[in-house]
């Protein structure tokens, strides 16, 4: 058995921002998507169909990049914990092969 005594927070960090910003990209487009289906439903009019567009173009931007910053230090933090937790605990034990 091989143990995981203790892991680097800004690598850690760094891993779930790119996971992270992955995942708010894939949600700001779904946003993007929504928006417009719901205005093509709605009958709307030009202007607020294009409002519709330009929301979800924000939310890209705002999914993609707030995603990234929040998993970054959502990652810092549970490698520090971790850290701390396999101190007192011991670390994780996997098995290679």
């Amino acid at each position: 058995m091989t143990e995981i005594k203790h892991i680097s927070v800004l690598s850690l960090a760094k891993i779930f921002a790119a996971v992270s910003l992955v995942v708010g990209l894939i949600i700001g487009i779904i946003v993007l998507l929504l928006g417009g289906v719901a205005t093509m439903f709605m009958g709307s009019y030009a202007p607020q169909a294009a409002m519709g567009v330009a929301g979800g173009v924000i939310a890209i931007i705002v999914m993609t990049i707030g995603g990234a910053v929040v998993g970054f230090i959502y990652g810092a933090i549970i490698a520090f914990i971790y850290n701390i937790a396999a101190g007192w605990f011991g670390g994780i034990e996997i098995e290679l092969e």
